[in-house]
Formats: structure tokens, sequence, C-alpha cells
């Protein structure tokens, strides 16, 4: 049973020990008095979480005792209410009410956003993209979508083009034959909304070089570094000389990935390197045909020849 005294100012106190500190059992939702024992106090409110964190915030604030982060692309921060569905007998229609009041609280803007950043953390997901791509490919919508210079377009294919312009501003490009793998449109739709984002939001990007696509096109072939030290080598002398004008620096990755194979003993075909490139094995041996006359000024010069250059397969 509770006993206590009040002070002026309404403070609850120990009648016993009027000076003692109370302490606040917020389990049994208690106020003992620290010297007696006494409780003097019941029915005390637990501020505290309601589960257990393991944070290393050393700033007093407690997350769980707060909703999600705010999303700072959608409008109003985020603080909308959300009507999930429900579960029993009642369920069907309560979802139907659910997803009636959801479309009325979101705006057409914010709901167009919320899907395309679905689409492209799904995209990025299935290409193993980082996070830092994934968030400055959301903000890139966001300004489109906001600005409304596209409207009447895809928002699919904006958001892949923004996903594969994000790639480009972070230096790890991927090729548009990528990101039409994981979104399922074509390459021409993609393209032109590439264009029309570039000058929509005044921006650019650097231009992609050989070595952008060298090594990963390589580990995935499984090839030894010596070959792609060879090829890398390959592709940039011949850029440097004007070898292969007019060919896309893709294009032109692969056709030293098969020349420098092909002088080595991990030898792959067209096929086997127009799979992983996305470029057609025409391309390939196009290329490969400019760059074959000037073999022996390509190769580095510690280069060990499993097949010699007087022997590398005709274009």
């Amino acid at each position: 049973m509770a006993s206590s005294s009040r002070r002026p100012g309404n403070i609850i106190t120990c009648y016993q020990h009027p000076d003692a500190p109370l302490i606040e059992d917020y389990r049994a939702g208690d106020q003992i008095c620290s010297t007696c024992g006494l409780v003097v106090g019941d029915r005390v409110i637990d501020v505290g979480s309601e589960w257990r964190t393991f944070s290393n915030e050393k700033n007093g604030l407690d997350p769980s005792r707060v909703g999600g982060p705010e999303n700072p692309l959608l409008n109003g921060a985020d603080l909308s209410t959300m009507i999930g569905p429900g579960t029993g007998a009642a369920s069907f229609d309560a979802f139907g009410v659910a997803k009636y009041q959801n479309r009325r609280t979101i705006n057409s803007g914010d709901r167009a956003l919320l899907l395309a950043v679905r689409e492209i953390n799904a995209m990025a997901d299935r290409i193993n993209l980082p996070k830092t791509i994934i968030d400055r490919a959301n903000n890139l919508f966001k300004q489109i979508n906001d600005s409304k210079m596209l409207k009447g377009r895809s928002n699919d294919a904006i958001a892949s083009a923004c996903l594969y312009i994000a790639c480009r501003q972070e230096g790890v490009p991927r090729t548009f034959k990528e990101i039409c793998a994981v979104s399922k449109l074509s390459k021409k739709e993609i393209g032109r909304c590439f264009k029309l984002i570039l000058k929509a939001l005044a921006t650019k990007v650097d231009l992609i070089t050989t070595e952008d696509f060298m090594s990963r096109f390589c580990s995935n072939l499984g090839l030894p570094n010596i070959v792609q030290r060879a090829a890398t080598n390959i592709a940039r002398k011949a850029v440097e000389f004007d070898i292969v004008p007019g060919r896309s620096p893709i294009s032109v990755t692969a056709a030293a990935i098969f020349m420098a194979s092909q002088a080595s003993d991990d030898k792959k075909s067209y096929k086997d390197i127009g799979d992983i490139a996305g470029v057609a094995d025409v391309t390939i041996r196009q290329a490969y045909k400019l760059m074959l006359p000037h073999a022996p000024n390509l190769f580095p010069p510690d280069f060990k020849f499993a097949t010699p250059i007087d022997q590398l397969p005709p274009a």
C-alpha cells in the first residue's frame, strides 16, 4: 500500500523521510523511498522502450521510440499514414478499403516516385549495384518527376535511364544492354530517355573508356591477370594510334580481349566474349580486323605468347 505526503508544489515525498530521493521502479510502476523502502507512489508511466535496443549512440536519442526515418524523396517528409491489409474473415473487404484510402492519401507524383524507387532497387539488385548508385538514381528520378519535363514518357524507361546515368556518374558504368536485360525495355527506348534527361537537367556524364569495362569483362570470362594486362594495353594503344576510329569503347574492349586471349593459353571465342560484353560477334570481328595488322605494336613487350602473332586467327 502506498503511503506518501506532498510538499508544496505537489511533489510526492516519503512522510517519514521527506528529504530522501525516491527510486522509480518502472517494472512494478512504483516510487520507493531510498531510505526506508516505503512505497510512496504507484502506477508510474513507463517512458522507456517497449523493447531493448543495442544502439551505440550516446546522444540520448532512442530510435525505438519513434517511427521510420523520413524519406527525403517524398513530399511532406513521408509522414502520411498507410493503412495495411487486415487479417481474419473481414480482411478481404478491409484490404479493398485500405487500398482505396492509401490511393487517396498519396498523390499521383509520390505514387509514381515510390513505384520508380522500387523498380530502381529491383534492377540494381539484379546486377549487384551499391547503394550510392541507387541513391543517385533515385534523386535523378525525383528531379525529373518534380520538373515534369518528361511528362508522357514511360516511368520505367525514365527509371532505367536514371540508373544508367547514375552508374556513369559514379564511375562504374554499365552497358545499355546490361540495363536492358534487367529492365525488359528496349535499348532505343532507354537511350531516348537518357538523352532527354541529360538535356532536361543540364547535366553531363564522363565519356566511357575501354578501361571502364576491361577488368569486369575479363573477370567474368575467367581470364588471368596477364591476359587482362595485355588486353588493356592493346585497347589503349589501339585508341591512341587511332586504329579503330568510330568504334565504341565496348567493341574495342571486346576485340582487345579476343586478341589477347587468342595469343595466350586461355582462348575465348567471339561468342564467349560477345555474351559477356553484350556485343554482336560481327561487331567484335570488325574491330579485331582493324587491329590485327598492327598487332606487333599493340602487345606489351613482356607478354609471353602461347600463339605467335603471325599465327593469330584471321578476322
